[in-house]
């Protein structure tokens, strides 16, 4: 019975002094090939940060190594140690002693990729076990006002931050940092076609004013119904799918060189509908007439050809109806996860439900919790989210019918979060349902202004953190739902009467 006792009494001190994973040979053995050939540093440097070493003095020697290579200088046991804290003893060593050690039995340069991952691939798993202790601490002792779903989404997040960035816990960052991530973003925006920060709409004039879609910005895009809010969406959702060019990174995973993955939550029309529009738009066989089959034998091959295409686009719909931000958010974060994601497209914001029961009861605090979710997913996933919104009714009872922002419904909320405010006009809407009767002057005066504006539409950009405001004039068609750049007199071709 006495040993059955101790037997578990020792089980259990196992159990209770199990250390965290860790491997400081290979520690050592990187930063030795490193104060040997400073070119190591070069195979590690785009996944391994000093957070990841297990050993503080490590630490402290990548991060110094790193500075004094990155400055053009030369990083050695000799001018590393006047940077480390003299006194610190490493057993009997002393820290000069130590780093000659570290150089004297160091591994060459080919290995260095390696060792790098091993330590790397052990700070992941100590952030793991981190999350999963606060998660069972958390679910033993969880405060009154924290639900289990609350619970679910703030490990989901914690976990996605883990996979993407090798961090969990977000904190402060050096603004030498965030100073190479702006200098790196105006590289690709020159490299990129077009030379855009951000990823493309295929729409040139827009682009021009936007720099294109920019990482983590909140982009409200609104309009009247029947103003064509959705054909536009929908038009970008595919131009930038289809442009979509993949470029492998440095720790072998693929980013978007041009174009980009699209995820778009269609709130309000079935995938097969959205479907129906994009081969609409792309074909020029109008939806009406594909929905009753009136098409022709080569009208169904330029179908089937186009269906053909769009297989290969990387557009992935989600069709949930009334969808909470907690699940597009969790949803967001898989499909980022498995397939990779550049755009969040949804259509529309005021079919979107809250998370908390507390919301639910205002719909203003409802869309203002939607809206502040949106904008923190937007920068938890660094993509452009461009969700729809529906106007008030007041556009309407003014005679100039273009939107304006307090129109917004709801809209204190959504006009704050959102980095930039789009609006979608169509004179010629509003001027078709003016006509007067035929063979009047006032019929001949309206003629005139329907063909000043028949087949253009305004997207107004009322508000714009990073650019200018202003009007883009594009081109519509609206049998089949499509927009594209307008063919300004100045851009035609030469002309002879």
């Amino acid at each position: 019975m006495a040993e059955a006792a101790i037997r578990k009494l020792e089980t259990a001190e196992t159990q209770l002094y199990r250390e965290a994973p860790n491997n400081i040979e290979a520690e050592q053995a990187l930063l030795g090939a490193i104060l040997v050939n400073n070119d190591a540093l070069y195979r590690v440097s785009d996944f391994l940060k000093p957070v990841h070493f297990y050993e503080p003095l490590h630490r402290k020697i990548f991060e110094v190594a790193g500075e004094l290579i990155r400055m053009g200088k030369t990083a050695n046991p000799v001018t590393i140690k006047t940077f480390l804290p003299a006194e610190e003893k490493v057993g009997e060593l002393t820290v000069a002693q130590y780093l000659a050690r570290l150089a004297a039995e160091a591994v060459t340069i080919i290995n260095a990729a390696d060792y790098g991952r091993a330590i790397y691939d052990l700070a992941i798993r100590r952030a793991l076990i981190t999350v999963g202790e606060d998660m069972v601490n958390i679910a033993y002792d969880a405060p009154v006002d924290m639900a289990p779903n609350k619970q679910i989404e703030d490990a989901e997040r914690r976990l996605f931050e883990l996979a993407e960035t090798g961090r969990y816990d977000g904190g402060f960052e050096s603004f030498g940092d965030a100073t190479k991530i702006a200098v790196d973003m105006a590289n690709a925006a020159f490299m990129r076609d077009g030379h855009l920060s951000g990823i493309s709409t295929g729409l040139r004039d827009l682009d021009a004013r936007m720099g294109g879609l920019q990482p983590s910005d909140l982009i409200i895009l609104a309009g009247r119904p029947a103003m064509g809010k959705t054909s536009l969406v929908t038009n970008i959702a595919f131009n930038i799918a289809a442009a979509y060019e993949p470029a492998q990174q440095a720790d072998g995973s693929f980013a978007a060189a041009n174009g980009g993955v699209v995820g778009f939550f269609s709130l309000e029309m079935s995938s097969e509908q959205l479907a129906t529009r994009i081969i609409s738009e792309q074909t020029e066989i109008p939806s009406s007439k594909i929905r009753r089959g009136e098409i022709t034998e080569s009208d169904f091959e330029k179908l089937v050809a186009c269906a053909q295409t769009m297989q290969k686009i990387p557009l992935f719909i989600d069709q949930t109806g009334g969808i909470s931000i907690a699940q597009l958010a969790a949803r967001a974060r898989r499909l980022k996860r498995q397939r990779g994601l550049d755009v969040i497209i949804i259509d529309y914001v005021q079919l979107m439900q809250g998370s908390s029961a507390k919301s639910a009861q205002n719909r203003v605090q409802e869309i203002t919790e939607i809206t502040t979710g949106l904008k923190a997913l937007a920068k938890e996933l660094s993509v452009p989210i461009i969700a729809l919104s529906q106007l008030s009714r007041q556009v309407e009872a003014r005679d100039d019918k273009r939107p304006q922002l307090a129109d917004l419904r709801e809209s204190g909320s959504i006009e704050q979060d959102a980095d930039v405010v789009l609006f979608v006009y169509r004179d010629e809407y509003y001027l078709k349902n003016k006509e007067p009767k035929p063979g009047t002057e006032e019929y001949l005066q309206w003629e005139a202004e329907m063909n000043e504006v028949r087949g253009k539409a305004e997207v107004i950009i009322a508000k714009q953190r990073h650019g200018p405001t202003g009007t883009v004039q594009l081109a519509f068609q609206g049998e089949f739902t499509r927009f594209s750049d307008l063919a300004e007199e100045d851009r035609m071709p030469e002309r002879f009467e």
